[in-house]
């Protein structure tokens, strides 16, 4: 028994001098769900990116000798109801919703994070300042409000990720008030602030930094809410304007022919699911690897 312990030693020693960083992603590794959304989120990036590359039509040509044509080996997942190829549109159609994602997701941590952190920290009136408006927000659904912002500021992409981004703020200045409360009590900020430090660096510097973690997990499942609601705004023609391709558009287009030409509905709508299912996994695989209490 004394063998096994003392074997065991090094490895615990190694553990507690590992960086967070490092013990996180070790962690993140380890959970099978969490690695196939990274892949599947990364195969996407590659395909937004490189997509001049990788597909060889132009997802606005039309082309009436191939309308709403079934999958072949020259269009393989088949043309819609203007001939234009549907794997292109895909292809095309994720730049617009994975960067409706990342900037609308954006959008929210640069005006929640801010916010959540002042009210949290300061308290009193500011405090019930921000919490009354982010409460009269939150009784509104988050997608029922995106809508009527993005109607309000008129059908674009860019409106739409507007839209998101100010219907997701809420969310992200009630989960870092919460944290920055629980945080602001702890002996490492009532050291700091006996040594002199001024607020704002307390803030920024000592309670900023330990409620990271908590908002890396929210921003990642954001991003697939955000996916969703992008896709329905161009549902609704609030979003990304045609020809411009954009996955739920196509859906929009989609839903006459369904009969008979299934396919203009499978691909948009498998793409979505994939993407934010990734996602989903990808955010509670890091909740789990960044929980301070998992070993």
């Amino acid at each position: 028994m004394t063998d096994a312990v003392l074997g065991a030693l090094p490895k615990v020693i190694s553990d507690e001098l590992e960086s967070p960083a490092r013990r996180a992603l070790r962690r993140l590794f380890k959970r099978k769900g969490a690695v196939v959304g990274l892949i599947v989120i990364s195969l996407f990036l590659l395909l937004a990116i490189f997509a001049p590359l990788i597909v060889p039509y132009d997802p606005i040509a039309t082309s009436w000798s191939l309308v709403r044509k079934p999958p072949t080996w020259q269009h393989w997942f088949g043309t819609d109801d203007l001939g234009r190829d549907i794997l292109a549109r895909v292809v095309y159609g994720a730049r617009a919703s994975l960067m409706a994602g990342a900037i609308s997701v954006g959008i929210a941590l640069g005006i929640g994070v801010p916010l959540g952190l002042l009210s949290g920290y300061r308290g009193g009136f500011i405090d019930a300042l921000i919490s009354r408006i982010t409460d009269a927000m939150l009784a509104c659904p988050f997608l029922i409000l995106a809508i009527a912002l993005a109607a309000f500021l008129g059908p674009s992409l860019g409106n739409a990720m507007i839209a998101i981004g100010i219907s997701a703020t809420p969310i992200f200045v009630r989960l870092t008030r919460g944290q920055v409360m629980s945080v602001k009590v702890e002996d490492y900020v009532e050291a700091a602030r006996a040594m002199g430090n001024p607020r704002w660096r307390i803030a920024l510097f000592h309670i900023l930094p330990n409620i990271m973690p908590a908002l890396l997990v929210q921003a990642t499942l954001s991003i697939a809410a955000a996916i969703i609601a992008e896709a329905a705004l161009s549902f609704l023609g609030l979003g990304q304007q045609p020809p411009s391709p954009s996955w739920g558009s196509m859906l929009n287009a989609a839903q006459r022919f369904l009969t008979n030409a299934p396919w203009m509905a499978i691909w948009p709508g498998l793409a979505i699911f994939l993407v934010v299912l990734s996602f989903n996994l990808v955010g509670d695989g890091l909740r789990d690897a960044l929980d301070p209490r998992e070993r």
